[in-house]
């Protein structure tokens, strides 16, 4: 699905369920939150802390699916054409990084 069609699809929830969008610096601190909870998950069940049983029963793709959704919330309440934000940010990383990680010893 095209991001295009995400964001209208969380412009409909909003105005038909959610009623109205969170004021930007809400939706600020819920990203930010929601962040957090993936940091959270990936640094314990896949990095080196160890995971609380609590823990184990948390979904990362809900998660991260949270974070895509306060995303499009934002994109949407700011006038961002997220899909336009996006392809000129692939073309800007295909462009300025083309042979740059091939090239990375590191990564070899």
């Amino acid at each position: 699905m095209e991001i295009t069609k995400l964001q209208n699809r969380v412009d409909d929830w909003i105005n038909t369920i959610g009623v109205r969008y969170f004021n930007e610096l809400t939706n600020m601190a819920i990203l930010t939150e929601e962040v957090g909870e993936v940091a959270r998950i990936v640094a314990r069940r896949y990095g080196e802390q160890s995971e609380k049983e609590e823990d184990k029963t948390k979904n990362l793709g809900e998660e991260l699916a949270d974070v895509l959704f306060v995303t499009l919330c934002l994109a949407n309440q700011t006038g961002i054409d997220l899909q336009q934000a996006f392809d000129a940010k692939m073309k800007l990383k295909t462009e300025r990084d083309q042979y740059r990680h091939q090239n990375n010893a590191k990564l070899k």
